[in-house]
């Protein structure tokens, strides 16, 4: 008894050997094989290994004769159903091998990668629709595959350069595997490789076009890439076959928001609140669209509702009191501390509680409490969002090496020549909203929203060097033939073309961030009007302090950081006046505040359009805005705000120092703007 137990696991061991041996050494596989069969002709085990073994030498002939006989008598084996295949369409019998895996699969439907393997050799047959059943039969059996569950387990707990890794490996072996680049695309989203995650996530919808849960991600993706419309069309094949879907719904009435639609996004708001009408977050984005077309009452009550749903919600206290023309009252005041007090917020919740009492307590006429709670929001999103004040300023410097005179002499006739955009831009909270709503005003021009257009070329120009992540757009932009600005011009115009909606032959692109694009946006469209919205460095600056923004301005959380941001801006603009003389118009805010019909005549002048009074009467406009300083836009000009700073000016000690000699020359630029401002080192607020 004893003897014939050791033949059986001498045996087992051997087989075991084999298979281990199979991969890096198949001869070696079949030799073992081959002893076992010496000893024990017949054996099942080594019959199929010695298949394989063959399979792996390229002797499919003979593999797939082995296979057929093991087939015979062991119908119920997925494996040797599954290897069979393999050997089978090594030959050249497609049909044969995928009868074969069908079988496999039929027999064991949770064995992972049988429903992948199957839908490749669908595909090469040519059936598309079979194949693309298969592959997402794949998916729906993800959760058996090991190998699948390990990086969706990595990728669930942030443990994302392990799921990187082990999905690159699966795709570098199975690189059909749509499960695999949807987590891989998924992990791309997360760490802002938006253009890698819609190519795998095309190329997963390519070959199984109702893998829905990827056209979602793809959805996500193109709306993350400024491609509205096109994340619009993908959500609504979404939803031809789920029109219930919540999820789709509020995904749908975001890009519309972002597309300009307000009203067909409130109406989809309005039919989820019917559905969900204790949901917070649902009255809050409704309170933000509904801002943004101009119901101001209808916002302020669903942002109320959102808070009474549930108090510490601080991005909705932060959305009422970012109207600006709204006043929270002392029970207001009451209500957010007591959420505080009561703990169990997390940190985005918190900060922009801040921000609602600073608010709430500037209008009381409380600077000081205000400032108090300023300081607390700003340094808990500094701490989120880290800033570099120094690699701004070498950005800054690499702008003013490259864009010279001469840089733009060799280069004059390029660009598209479009004269439809007119570009404001500047600091943001410099007056660049009003002056686009006074712009608006005039029948020849539509305004439309902040269009992220030009960041996004500025983006993809970088990407598409070889060393992405140590190289300047400014360099891609060096080495490009004079020609190619005209298709980045064009470029431009198709993508923005989706945000117009009249047929005024002007449109306003308010971006105050391509401030630091100028140089480029001057050679993609050369005829296209740069107005810089200007307004005094210390009212402009704490302005930004005090504003919490949705996404994006990373140095506006610390007062030194602002004013280098704000020296670092006059100074390229500084020299832009020097290269390109004329080129760009400047409207400085408290001159508009103090004489707005001849600031508005000139600018008008500047873009080339006759006088029209109603762009003195902007304030009756009632077009969609969406900034902070919506509301504002809505009244006549607040001259009783130019100076409104200055009851904060104790503690703005950090924000003057940093700003140095551009604050003695203001509105003019300094002589020399220092090159390094000692007060980002120093002070930290």
């Amino acid at each position: 008894m004893g003897a014939a137990a050791g033949r059986v696991v001498s045996v087992e061991a051997s087989l075991a050997e084999a298979h281990g041996r199979l991969d890096a050494d198949p001869a070696a596989a079949e030799a073992l094989a081959r002893d076992v069969l010496a000893a024990h002709p017949g054996h099942p085990g080594a019959r199929f290994l010695q298949a394989c073994a063959w399979l792996a030498q390229e002797q499919a002939e003979a593999a797939t004769t082995a296979l057929q006989a093991l087939a015979g008598e062991q119908a119920g084996s997925a494996q040797v159903h599954w290897m069979l295949a393999r050997a089978l369409a090594r030959t050249g019998r497609h049909n044969d091998a995928i009868e074969a895996l069908a079988e496999a699969a039929r027999l064991a439907p949770a064995m992972p990668g049988v429903w992948l393997a199957l839908a490749e050799l669908r595909r090469e047959a040519g059936d598309a629709a079979a194949a693309e059943a298969d592959y997402l039969r794949h998916v729906a059996q993800a959760p058996a595959d090991p190998e699948l569950m390990a990086a969706a387990q990595a990728l669930a707990h942030d443990r994302l350069p392990e799921a990187e890794q082990r999905l690159r490996q699966r795709l570098k072996r199975q690189n059909h595997d749509i499960a695999a680049m949807r987590m891989l695309a998924e992990l791309g989203l997360r760490v802002g490789r938006n253009e890698q995650a819609q190519v795998l996530l095309e190329r997963c919808l390519a070959l199984a076009p109702g893998f829905r849960a990827a056209r979602r991600n793809l959805a996500l993706a193109l709306d993350r890439g400024n491609r509205h419309a096109e994340a619009l069309l993908e959500l609504d094949t979404l939803l031809h076959d789920e029109p219930d879907d919540a999820g789709l719904r509020n995904q749908k009435a975001v890009v519309l928001g972002k597309l300009g639609q307000y009203g067909d996004a409130i109406g989809l708001y309005e039919g989820l609140l019917r559905e969900r009408p204790l949901d917070p977050r649902i009255w809050l984005s409704l309170g933000h669209a509904l801002k943004t077309e101009g119901h101001r009452d209808r916002a302020i009550a669903a942002y109320r509702r959102a808070t009474e749903l549930q108090p510490g919600f601080g991005t909705a206290w932060w959305s009422l009191a970012n109207m600006k023309t709204v006043r929270l009252d002392a029970g207001d005041v009451a209500r957010m501390r007591g959420a505080l007090a009561a703990g169990g917020l997390d940190d985005e919740q918190q900060l922009n509680m801040q921000f609602a009492l600073g608010k709430a307590l500037e209008d009381a006429g409380d600077p000081a409490g205000a400032f108090a709670h300023y300081r607390d929001g700003n340094a808990r999103r500094r701490r989120q969002l880290p800033y570099d004040a120094g690699l701004n300023r070498e950005r800054r410097q690499r702008a003013e090496r490259l864009y010279t005179r001469e840089f733009f002499a060799r280069r004059a006739g390029a660009g598209h020549p479009a004269r439809d955009p007119i570009f404001i831009l500047g600091m943001p909270r410099a007056g660049s909203t009003l002056l686009e709503q006074i712009l608006g005003s005039h029948p020849e021009v539509e305004a439309t929203m902040e269009l992220p257009e030009v960041i996004a070329i500025t983006r993809d120009l970088r990407l598409g060097a070889s060393s992405p992540s140590t190289t300047s757009y400014h360099d891609v932009v060096e080495a490009m033939p004079a020609e190619a600005f005209a298709a980045l011009g064009e470029r431009y115009l198709a993508r923005t073309r989706v945000q117009r909606r009249t047929a005024a032959p002007l449109f306003i692109d308010k971006m105050p961030n391509n401030h630091a694009h100028v140089g480029l946006i001057h050679l993609m469209l050369p005829n296209a009007r740069i107005i810089d919205a200007r307004r005094h460095p210390m009212a402009c600056g704490f302005s930004n302090f005090k504003q919490h923004f949705a996404r994006g301005q990373a140095f506006s959380y610390d007062l030194a950081d602002i004013g280098a941001y704000y020296a670092d801006y006059v100074a390229l603009m500084a020299h832009f006046d020097e290269v390109l003389p004329g080129r760009v118009h400047r409207v400085v805010y408290e001159d508009l505040v103090a004489d707005t019909e001849a600031q508005v005549r000139a600018l008008l002048d500047y873009c080339g359009l006759p006088f029209d009074a109603r762009c003195l009467r902007f304030f009756e406009n009632g077009r969609a805005v969406r900034t902070a300083s919506s509301e504002q836009v809505r009244q006549p000009i607040y001259r009783e705000g130019v100076d409104h700073w200055r009851q904060f000016e104790p503690w703005l000690g950090p924000l003057a120092d940093a700003l140095g000699p551009v604050l003695d020359h203001y509105p003019a630029a300094p002589p020399a703007v220092a090159t390094r401002h000692p007060a980002v080192d120093n002070h930290r607020s």
